[in-house]
């Protein structure tokens, strides 16, 4: 009898002849997520599923394995040989380690993927529940809506148990679908859009905007901050590229049309971070806007924005209110830090009254007397690259 963790994974199961590619990625993401904990430990596939042996830290394993995007489930679990008696060994001591008060319920599940073993799906399943009946007080029956579930899978070579189906984060592996940039604030929008992007396997670049003196030194800590929390989802560790953007600013707020001054803005960062995503050879950028949440992400705002970027936009939020959205920040765990009261660039030079329905020729018009490409080129210059940490 061994102790390992089995790992369920979900959609990648559907990826036809292109499979091994995303579970290949998978088993690298892992083993990078863990890479910093002590001791041997041992990762391997078979069909359907993926092993991790260790000789010790269970229990930090299957903490960094829950955010590793691509698992659907994560089950500490028993390998026995392909013999009953064993398998009914193993299922009573994980029921009986899942016991912690009476009166529960439990049902057993089984998954014979091995026809030569000499009893049925439905026979193991009543055999081994009639066994932890027994040998068990105070525990029934529920085949609807167990308390605990056992699973069991014959397999061709050895038979799984678990009886602790943890969640995963879900999603495709981390960077099986490509890079892109992502527009980060110290807000609670961005950061989630940032998780979301990368739940679907896209690498992500954060690109946070710094305006000294009139942001503080602790507003770009509490953007730091936020990317640590994203980095325990990205393997450990991200690179936050900080843009000076004083200048920038100033000047858009002393040449510009004030009703202008926000969607100036924005088109400027755009145009900075997809320069800084294309020299890193992303492909699109992700920001945390929401349809109608403020004036600058009005319809007619947001398709100003775009027109000044080649590449593509995605803003995983779009559909989503605020409640929404926090709900997901508190989830992720980036919620507490997004509120802390360091504001960004993005609420100084804010006009008492926007423009929410900007023509793109008057915005056009609005920055001619501004030296956009020298501008863009000097805070390109001067980018500083941080290095981030999973706490």
């Amino acid at each position: 009898m061994k102790d390992l963790i089995l790992i369920k994974y979900g959609e990648i199961g559907i990826k036809g002849g292109n499979r091994y590619l995303f579970e290949d990625k998978l088993i690298k993401n892992m083993k990078e997520s863990l890479s910093g904990i002590s001791g041997k430990i041992d990762i391997y596939k078979t069909h359907g599923r993926i092993f991790v042996e260790a000789q010790n830290n269970f229990e930090r394993i299957i903490d960094r394995l829950q955010k590793v995007f691509g698992i659907v489930g994560v089950c500490p679990a028993k390998e026995v040989a392909l013999d009953f008696e064993e398998v009914k060994k193993a299922g009573l001591e994980l029921i009986k380690k899942e016991l912690s008060s009476p009166q529960k319920t439990f049902k057993v599940e089984t998954r014979r993927i091995n026809k030569d073993f000499k009893y049925d799906s439905m026979e193991i399943s009543r055999k081994l529940g009639a066994y932890v009946l027994r040998n068990t007080e105070d525990l029934t029956v529920d085949v609807h809506d167990p308390d605990i579930r056992l699973d069991v899978e014959i397999r061709h070579k050895k038979a799984y148990l678990y009886a602790n189906d943890l969640p995963g984060v879900k999603g495709l592996p981390l960077g099986s679908c490509g890079k892109a940039g992502l527009l980060l604030s110290g807000g609670i929008d961005s950061p989630v859009a940032g998780w979301m992007a990368m739940k679907r396997g896209v690498e992500i670049l954060p690109i946070y905007f710094h305006t000294p003196p009139f942001t503080s030194g602790r507003a770009k800590e509490k953007v730091l901050d936020l990317s640590r929390v994203l980095a325990e989802y990205a393997s450990g560790s991200l690179q936050v590229r900080v843009v000076p953007f004083t200048e920038i600013q100033t000047a858009i707020n002393e040449k510009a049309p004030e009703k202008l001054l926000t969607v100036i803005m924005r088109r400027m960062m755009m145009k900075i971070a997809e320069q800084i995503t294309s020299d890193n050879e992303g492909k699109a950028l992700i920001t945390g806007e929401s349809i109608g949440q403020v004036a600058s992400q009005t319809l007619e705002s947001m398709n100003v924005t775009n027109a000044i970027a080649q590449m593509p936009v995605f803003r995983p939020l779009i559909g989503l209110d605020k409640n929404e959205i926090k709900k997901r920040a508190k989830k992720i765990g980036t919620y507490e830090t997004s509120i802390q009261p360091y504001d960004d660039c993005c609420t100084f030079f804010v006009p008492d009254n926007p423009e929410t329905k900007p023509k793109l020729r008057f915005v056009e018009y609005g920055e001619e007397n501004l030296e956009v490409d020298k501008l863009i080129e000097e805070a390109i210059e001067k980018v500083e690259i941080i290095t981030v940490e999973a706490d």
